[in-house]
């Protein structure tokens, strides 16, 4: 029987402990009633074990790492879908060789990480934690208030590390602050930049001229650190630094002694080198830096976006058609991949 079904695995942290579902919005009714699919929960184990996929066709992975020791020998898995566009977690090059797709959900987390952005620059430019805590204070935070003066975003210069999916989205939203844009990408789309208004300049220059600079990239060996102390040292000392992208992109340490120095104004990080960091973090201390679990942009529409996403990604291999978002796109020219995709196709119909 389950030669006949296509078999979709979802990662076990996609469940509580309880059996309930972790993130109810992540509606899988859709995939429930497809016809000749079968969906299973595995197991919760990280990185997950290759005997748990050697009867499945597809996995919806959250979490938990799929590495080379993930990938089954059955060379039945057509592709991994994940839960988000972050992949830090899943080996590419095991997928790759293995002729399995790995795709994401650009559409799903687009403008919700992009909102994320401009909540930072928000907050900390009109000191809004500050304000909370002199309203608090009662008549005395009262008296303070012309102390905690906010910054004006008009005519002020909005940098991103990034001008993909969530750079560009970023940009579309701040345009009602009349702010100037640049960018620094070396894979920039200059028809799509230019379109938004956006100034591509050199990464240097990017930190020397931003009043708000975004790190909106994907974590790589290129991009690790590419936060650093000396890069942070050209930025103005008015200027803050936001992150939702992943946190070993910025040296944590460079830029905690920045914020402990005041060699810049402040910082938003969703993301942390550690999740959750140690207790006695010293980031966890400052006051000019609003920090956020690694979720500020989770909504429900976030996740009922992303699972539709991956549901859509995961029904159009079983019946033969490429899926969107596929991250290793030299694999749609493998022959495992080919053959794959037209015995699936062959089974349930495009």
């Amino acid at each position: 029987m389950d030669s006949v079904k296509f078999r979709v695995a979802l990662s076990g942290d996609f469940r509580k402990p309880d059996g309930s579902p972790t993130y109810p919005d992540f509606d899988l009714e859709p995939l429930r009633n497809a016809a000749g699919v079968e969906m299973v929960f595995l197991e919760s184990n990280s990185p997950l074990r290759a005997d748990q996929l050697e009867d499945f066709d597809a996995l919806i992975l959250l979490a938990h790492r799929f590495d080379s020791t993930s990938v089954p020998r059955s060379g039945r898995l057509a592709v991994v879908a994940r839960f988000g566009v972050g992949y830090d977690t899943v080996d590419v090059e095991a997928c790759t060789a293995a002729g399995i797709a790995l795709v994401i959900t650009p559409d799903g987390v687009r403008r919700p990480v992009a909102v994320s952005v401009i909540t930072f620059m928000l907050a900390l430019t009109g000191k809004l934690l500050t304000k909370d805590a002199l309203t608090r204070k009662g008549s005395h935070g009262f008296q303070e208030r012309s102390e905690h003066m906010g910054v004006g975003l008009v005519g002020r210069t909005l940098g991103s590390l990034g001008i993909g999916n969530i750079g560009a989205e970023v940009f579309r939203l701040a345009r009602p602050f009349d702010m100037q844009f640049i960018a620094h990408d070396p894979f920039a789309d200059k028809r799509v930049a230019a379109d938004l208004g956006v100034e591509l300049v050199g990464l240097e220059d990017l930190f020397r001229r931003a009043d708000v600079l975004s790190v909106s990239c994907p974590l790589s060996p290129q991009t690790h650190h590419i936060v650093n102390a000396e890069r942070i040292a050209l930025m103005k000392p008015t200027a803050y630094l936001i992150n939702t992208a992943r946190g070993p992109i910025v040296d944590q340490k460079a830029l905690t002694q920045a914020l402990q120095a005041r060699r810049i104004a402040g910082a938003g990080l969703d993301v942390l080198e550690q999740e959750p960091p140690d207790a006695g973090d010293a980031i966890l201390k400052l006051d000019n830096v609003i920090l956020a679990p690694h979720a500020l942009c989770w909504t429900d529409q976030c996740f009922a976006g992303n699972g539709a996403a991956d549901v859509k990604a995961v029904i159009e291999v079983q019946h033969g058609r490429e899926p969107r978002g596929v991250v290793n796109r030299e694999v749609l020219s493998s022959e495992l991949w080919k053959t794959r995709l037209s015995g699936l196709a062959a089974r349930f119909g495009t």
